[in-house]
């Protein structure tokens, strides 16, 4: 083996690698709103955790990023430590998948449809077609499965390209020796673990392996084990890095999946030298195989949670030794945690759940406004500026948040629906903001001793019925995407804006007539303003869960369109004039 083939191996890990990456990322994407759907299913059932850790491992292939996604959740306070535990056993189980697929390539046979199953067949085929759709498709999910298959076939090459460079390997007597020593399993155990630690993939370590062994034979059972069982602490890495700065509760899932890997090692460890020693299985010398180290792989990690699931709340008595509770400190929860950025689609289901806190926070604020302008209480009053703050803090976050989620590559639903989300929350928190300034108006006439008069209360009365019911259908439509109650807020809006300027002319008379002072008048036109620009955020809201629908963006046109040519809008507005009208 000389420098070129030094260099080939390079380039064949890269590939390998780039290609599991590049697989992965498409896999995730395309199964988008069925991650969602899984990890909304997470019940305490151990059953439940344990098969979405493995489903969600499946299809995104790597435990890592599963178990990074679980710290997440952890730490933003989304899942317990007991659910964390089986959805982390599950991932260890889903994580076997990468293995059965990479032993593909070990398959040698006279028989075609056999030799057809074997990777450097079909790859080829699979890359044509899969650059055949990623460049000319127009339709994006076509365009994903093109990628998947463009990842598929790069890994597969570059798998193809480390055992051809490997190959001459066989014939070295100090490679020979090498993998004699490996024969010590705690050396094997160690050399797994750093390996993988390295690359932070227990898939691409056994990948390695595989290529290792199917290419040069020199690799036993009784080496491959050993190492099999060091790659799954080794995958621990990227889990315990991802929980450094997060709250206790993380810290102890990270730990978890360590502590999960050590036990079933040492414990599996203990047997596979009992058995070596006392039996000396001729199994042992015998060269490992792809299929073989899939096979190893497989048992190690469904033997793993067999013999710890039913032990998880001591596993879980165990992390809390660890990472003790200190009462004394109180940790507090993030409003989103970056660690879901691994798994876009997961993190814009989280953006959504925060995003429809900030319209509560900002509804609230704006009912209990108007509730404040009929009796004034300190309590009311507290409970609108919390809701505004919150509604400021979440609208921060939500947007730094949502604009690093878009520097990743997501498919164009996500896209779509984090351009929605990056619209919708500024109006709300806007919405907040007029609900504090309605409640300024309201402390000012308290403290001023304003009273408005008795035609004056009836007016209010009325515009702020109508503003409370177009904030209701604008916070239906967006949190349960009712195109219905959308199509309520337009025609509403017009019917508010009508009612600013009568309330306006009205006062300007009871001005004139001397029924009211200047003083009032100036707080009459802050409500009426702020009132009404409360009507047009909502109606921004509703046309861009409409416009979102019609895969159109163009706001003001869409509104322009339902005003002039939409009988439905004419009715409603009808209904509107009357129902909100001034006797």
């Amino acid at each position: 083996m000389d420098i070129f083939d030094v260099l080939t191996l390079i380039g064949g890990l890269c590939l390998f690698l780039f290609g599991m990456n590049l697989m992965g990322e498409a896999l995730e994407r395309s199964a988008g709103s069925k991650l969602r759907s899984l990890l909304e299913k997470l019940t305490t059932n151990r059953a439940a955790g344990l098969l979405t850790g493995l489903a969600v491992t499946g299809v995104i292939q790597s435990s890592s990023a599963t178990t990074v996604m679980v710290v997440g959740f952890v730490n933003s306070g989304l899942m317990s430590l007991r659910q964390a535990i089986n959805v982390i056993m599950g991932a260890n189980i889903g994580t076997t998948v990468t293995a059965w697929v990479l032993s593909l390539g070990g398959i040698e046979s006279d028989v075609l449809f056999l030799q057809l199953l074997k990777p450097t067949s079909f790859t080829p085929v699979l890359a044509l077609i899969g650059i055949g759709l990623h460049m000319f498709s127009k339709s994006d999910k076509k365009k994903e499965i093109g990628t998947i298959f463009l990842g598929f076939a790069t890994l597969m090459f570059g798998m193809d390209t480390m055992s051809g460079s490997v190959s001459g390997l066989a014939d070295i007597p100090q490679f020979q020796e090498l993998f004699i020593m490996f024969k010590n399993p705690i050396l094997g155990v160690l050399v797994g673990a750093v390996l993988t630690g390295i690359i932070q993939s227990s898939s691409a370590s056994v990948g390695i392996l595989q290529a290792l062994a199917g290419t040069t034979g020199q690799v036993s059972y009784g080496a491959a084990i050993p190492i099999i069982m060091g790659q799954n602490i080794g995958t621990c890495v990227t889990a315990l890095l991802s929980s450094v700065g997060t709250n206790k509760n993380a810290r102890r899932a990270a730990f978890v999946h360590l502590f999960f890997n050590i036990i079933g090692t040492v414990i599996l460890l203990t047997v596979f030298s009992i058995i070596n020693a006392v039996f000396a299985p001729a199994l042992f010398d015998e060269s490992a195989s792809h299929a073989g180290i899939a096979v190893a792989h497989s048992i190690f990690n469904i033997t793993c949670t067999c013999i710890l699931l039913p032990m998880s709340g001591l596993l879980e008595k165990l992390v809390y030794k660890l990472v003790p509770e200190d009462k004394s400190q109180k940790e507090e929860t993030p409003i989103l945690d970056e660690r879901l950025l691994v798994t876009p689609p997961i993190a814009l289901e989280q953006c959504a759940h925060r995003a429809a806190d900030l319209a509560g926070f900002a509804a609230s604020a704006l009912g209990d406004s108007l509730k404040i302008l009929k009796n004034y209480t300190p309590e009311l009053a507290a409970a609108i500026r919390e809701n505004e703050e919150k509604s400021d803090q979440y609208e921060d976050v939500l947007s730094t948040y949502l604009v690093k989620l878009s520097s990743h590559q997501i498919s164009a639903a996500d896209s779509s629906e984090a351009a929605k989300l990056l619209k919708i929350i500024g109006d709300f928190e806007r919405i907040s903001d007029h609900a504090v300034n309605i409640l300024e108006s309201a402390e000012e006439m308290r403290e001023k001793n304003i009273r408005l008069t008795p035609a004056a209360v009836k007016e209010l009365s009325v515009i702020c019925g109508a503003v409370q019911e177009i904030t209701d259908h604008a916070l239906a439509a967006f949190l349960k995407n009712d195109l219905d109650a959308a199509a309520q807020v337009e025609p509403l809006e017009e019917v508010i804006d009508i009612l600013r300027e009568k309330l306006r002319s009205s006062h300007i008379q009871r001005l004139q007539q001397g029924e009211c002072s200047i003083v009032a008048g100036f707080i009459w036109s802050d409500l009426l303003t702020n009132l009404e620009r409360t009507a047009d955020h909502c109606s921004n809201i509703a046309g861009c869960i409409i416009d979102i629908a019609a895969e159109n963006m163009n706001l003001h046109e869409s509104l322009r369109e339902m005003r002039s040519s939409n009988e439905g809008f004419k009715e409603q507005y009808t209904l509107y004039r009357e129902k909100y009208s001034i006797a």
